[in-house]
């Protein structure tokens, strides 16, 4: 049977699981594609590690150029991560005649502006479907199976770790810093979990979605991130009483002709199917204009669940080879009329939930709503808490309204001297 000879650069966590995958199931690739994926060669700055799997001593370096130079080595594995040192190995990938594959989801959200067009000028392929929502082939599904559609929308539950604390915070009532560093402690979350919790591994996703979506890579700008870092154990409760749950989601969004990028805690309905995604999983819902609605579900992270993701992209890539059709399925092309027509978060229009806290006097409802409506925004529900203080909570549900309108609207209201402190927002989508 013939093989394809893969160069792995990182042995850290997911390179271990490509080894174990090439090792366990290779034999079985060969026979489903009638071409075998093997491993020819690991370069990594640490070789001496015990990985816990047995690899020939003899296919491990600590020198990349071994990898990248080597002409028997048919595909370029790229696991090293960061943005600087992996880009550049990539680019001396393509140089070198060699298709590359790659998780890196942060290099892809800086730099695939600068990438996809090497692959191209060089002819070889470029496979990044684990770089989204780890084993779900979600990349595969936008880029080939949905490919009939014209993308209306999609939602993504982009990162476990901030899935699994909102899951906590509403199942057990535990409050955000509780559940970090629980987290933490459990592995699910990092020492430094900004990347995580603030929004920023959802956007680097978002982005490449929207890039596949509609034929341009956008990179970093037009993304607007918020993360979870702030969220109160009090809006997850009342949300679950509106009937609501809340989800990080990264929303991709075609609306009057533009496209929308966004991070952010979101109110969603509880009998909603992204409602139900809980823990450490991923879930993309997609509509189509032909399909309609779509979902994918699986783990987004972890080492075997990226290790299948990579291996099938080195299955495509050996496949196109064999078959002299690279670029066969190449990672973007401009096919949208619509593709430059982003907006700014300012100019979004949705429903919202807001909570202020105010004093408890005659009349702070109606100049409450009083400001809501000079503004535009008409409130769908108004509810007021109870309290045995003199400050209680009003909980106010908009209509659609535009983002510019809503800040306006709160800016004034928290100057009332009723309003006590800063209110809060979550936007709302109705799935």
């Amino acid at each position: 049977m013939k093989q394809f000879r893969v160069g792995l650069l990182g042995f850290g966590t997911v390179g271990t699981g490509v080894v174990k995958c090439l090792f366990q199931n290779g034999s079985l690739i060969g026979s489903r594609v009638g071409i075998e994926p093997v491993l020819a060669k690991i370069a990594d700055l640490d070789i001496t590690t015990d990985r816990g799997i047995r690899v020939d001593p003899e296919i491990l370096t600590t020198d990349v150029d071994e990898v990248l130079t080597d002409p028997d080595i048919d595909v370029i594995v790229e696991l090293v991560g960061g943005t600087t040192i992996a880009k550049e190995f990539i680019l001396r990938a393509f140089e070198n005649g060699k298709g590359v594959v790659t998780a890196n989801k942060a290099l892809l959200a800086h730099h695939g502006d600068e990438l996809f067009p090497a692959a191209e000028r060089h002819g070889v392929d470029f496979y990044y479907d684990a770089s989204v929502a780890g084993g779900i082939p979600i990349i595969k599904c936008l880029r080939e199976g949905l490919a009939a559609n014209h993308i209306e929308s999609i939602y993504g539950i982009f990162n476990g770790t901030c899935n699994y604390i909102l899951t906590r915070m509403e199942n057990d009532g535990v409050a955000f810093n509780d559940v970090l560093r629980e987290a933490q402690e459990l592995g699910y979350a990092e020492a430094e979990p900004s990347l995580d919790i603030d929004g920023l591994d959802t956007a680097h996703k978002t982005s490449i979605m929207a890039s596949l979506a509609y034929g341009q890579w956008y990179g970093m700008d037009p993304v607007h991130v918020e993360g979870i870092r702030n969220l109160e154990l009090q809006e997850i409760r009342n949300a679950a009483e509106l009937g609501y749950k809340i989800k990080l989601l990264g929303i991709i969004k075609m609306q009057n002709g533009l496209i929308q990028m966004r991070v952010h805690p979101t109110l969603i309905p509880t009998h909603s199917q992204l409602a139900q995604v809980s823990d450490v999983f991923n879930a993309v819902w997609v509509r189509g204009d032909i399909v309609g609605d779509t979902m994918y579900y699986g783990r987004g992270a972890g080492q075997d669940a990226t290790a299948s993701a990579v291996v099938a992209d080195i299955i495509d890539v050996a496949l196109n080879r064999q078959f002299e059709s690279r670029q066969r399925v190449p990672g973007f092309r401009p096919h949208s009329r619509y593709a430059d027509n982003t907006v700014a978060m300012d100019s979004i229009s949705c429903r919202y939930y807001l909570r202020l806290q105010v004093d408890d006097r005659p009349n702070v409802l109606a100049e409450i709503a009083h400001i809501l409506g000079a503004a535009g925004i008409s409130i769908a529900s108004l509810m007021q808490r109870e309290s045995e203080s003199d400050v209680v909570a009003i909980i106010v549900i908009t209509h659609m309204a535009v983002e510019s309108a809503v800040r306006r609207a709160l800016d004034a209201v928290t100057r009332l001297p009723v309003v006590r402190g800063e209110p809060t927002m979550i936007r709302i989508e109705d799935l």
